[in-house]
């Protein structure tokens, strides 16, 4: 008997939950998830065990993955870096430079403020959420 893995049974689960956001701010991740972290009061950390590895071409190419979970909120974030040497995790989505994805019981009121303190940190252009459904490549974003 051979099992397959459903993908997109697998995302649909993954993303039950789930908010994403993409984000326009040409700035290095690491200083963009500083800079939440200064004025958000986040704790954004990169997490080496979450970066996802793609192969495309011959080549590899390594998204990297920011997480923080605020203390006493049953949520997780992380912020997805969306591009690496030219290639991008979601390529329907190539002018965003970040993604945040929020899992759990996500309020519109917490996402608007969100949206509004996001827009607010320097470098950061454009923030908008993302519908879910219509991301074609969900699965690259399943942890």
């Amino acid at each position: 008997m051979k099992l397959v893995i459903d993908n997109n049974a697998l995302a649909e689960d993954f993303f039950a939950d789930a908010r994403i956001m993409g984000i326009v701010a040409p700035i290095k991740d690491y200083r963009f998830c500083w800079l939440l972290n200064q004025a958000m009061g986040c704790d954004f950390r990169r997490n080496s065990n979450l970066e996802i590895e793609m192969i495309k071409k011959g080549r590899q190419y390594y998204f990297s993955i920011y997480e923080y979970t605020p203390p006493g909120i049953f949520t997780d974030h992380y912020i997805y870096n969306n591009q690496f040497d030219g290639e991008y995790l979601l390529p329907e989505f190539r002018h965003l430079d970040f993604l945040w994805l929020v899992k759990g019981e996500v309020e519109a009121d917490y996402l608007l403020y969100l949206q509004k303190a996001i827009r607010n940190i320097a470098g950061v252009q454009l923030i908008t959420e993302l519908n879910k459904h219509k991301i074609r490549n969900k699965i690259h974003l399943v942890l």
